[in-house]
């Protein structure tokens, strides 16, 4: 209901912080933003105002993700299984990621439920060619 979506909404708490090199950290500039309701005027939140100083270290920490592996080298069956794991807390957590989207987007709920259903099914979908397309990605070890 109604009343349901309301209370689910001040029940939110928004982490504004940049997801970088595995932690959540604050903008070089230290610099935020408000992040507005456009439905209400409301401010959200303050969110981290990164910037190309901001890319520059994100982009040298995947640099060095890749290069260490851990992803790009894991077998594509553990591939599989991280992305199947990410669909299910998705799915888990669906209300709570459409209502963060309807609010800050402004668009009615069942939109933002609707754009969640698609992304976990992409998500599942890529998920489940891991091993499948043979042609593209063989389901084999880093040392094949």
């Amino acid at each position: 209901t109604h009343a349901d979506w309301q209370r689910l909404a001040g029940d939110l708490t928004f982490e504004t912080r940049a997801f970088v090199d595995d932690a959540f950290v604050a903008a070089v500039s230290g610099e935020t933003f408000a992040t507005v309701n456009p439905a209400t005027g409301e401010t959200l939140a303050e969110v981290a105002s990164c910037d190309a100083a901001d890319a520059e270290v994100a982009v040298a920490a995947a640099r060095r993700a890749f290069a260490e592996g851990g992803w790009s080298r894991r077998a594509p069956g553990e591939r599989k299984a991280v992305l199947l794991r990410l669909a299910a807390l998705m799915e888990q957590h669906k209300n709570e990621l459409a209502l963060l989207d309807t609010l800050d987007m402004g668009k009615p709920i069942a939109s933002s439920l609707g754009d969640m259903a698609g992304a976990i099914g992409c998500l599942r979908h890529h998920a489940e060619s891991i091993d499948k397309l043979y042609g593209e990605v063989a389901p084999t070890g880093e040392d094949a």
